[in-house]
């Protein structure tokens, strides 16, 4: 399994929305393409209540650099689990820019059901 520099960034990010911190996620990715009301909206929508999973049952990020970008991109999906399900069919689509190395900035593309 490959680890990504910036998998501990996108793991505070999965933990801020399990722990419905909706607003910080809002203001980290500064509101691009989803506010803090829309990924509200789409775990309400879904209906149940997200976890954390077992720190040894972590799901893969899986991630797609974007070729040529700069400064460096990757588009990463991360499936999501749920107290009632385990692993879920809900998905957290981000893009992570790399600003300076070790300092990244997300952007919230989506949050569905795949």
């Amino acid at each position: 399994m490959t680890t990504w520099p910036f998998e501990p960034f996108v793991r505070e990010i999965v933990g801020l929305l399990v722990r419905g911190e909706y607003s910080k996620l809002e203001t980290l990715s500064g509101g691009v393409r989803l506010s803090a009301a829309d990924v509200a909206r789409a775990v309400q929508d879904y209906g149940v209540q997200l976890a954390l999973p077992p720190k040894e049952r972590e799901p893969a990020l899986e991630v797609v650099p974007v070729l040529n970008s700069e400064p460096p991109r990757w588009s990463v999906h991360v499936p999501l689990w749920s107290v009632q399900e385990g692993p879920s069919d809900l998905t957290l689509e981000l893009s992570i820019l790399e600003r300076s190395e070790g300092h990244y900035q997300v952007e919230i593309d989506d949050l569905h059901v795949l």
